[in-house]
């Protein structure tokens, strides 16, 4: 049973760091390149950052670049997002993906609110 398990959500300021988990069972881990998407209210989801199946690679959308680093750890099965200076507009749930050519797996995702 494929599974990928978000976690590390929750209530921040703005100017202020979390760090996502995303647990992965069921499948070969370090076989899939792995991504964070966002989606917030209203809005479509959008491509955080992706790492390759080694971990070598990394990409990141234009307005997480120098704030968010994507990370894994292909021994514990699990994928990273460090997020730092965290903005109002960075509120949205947050999801883990998993990609190997037609293969996708998506995790039930985690809420962050940035707020005061």
């Amino acid at each position: 049973q494929v599974q990928l398990v978000e976690s590390g959500g929750g209530l921040v300021q703005p100017g202020g760091s979390l760090r996502l988990s995303c647990a992965a069972s069921g499948f070969t881990f370090s076989m899939f390149a792995m991504s964070w998407y966002r989606q917030a209210l209203g809005k479509e989801r959008e491509l955080v950052a992706s790492i390759s199946s080694g971990g070598g690679g990394t990409t990141y959308a234009d307005s997480m670049k120098g704030r968010f680093t994507i990370s894994r750890d292909n021994a514990k099965n699990t994928l990273y997002l460090q997020m730092n200076s965290l903005k109002p507009e960075d509120t949205a749930v947050y999801y883990c993906k998993a990609v190997r050519r037609s293969t996708n797996y998506w995790g039930q995702g985690t809420q962050v609110t940035v707020s005061s």
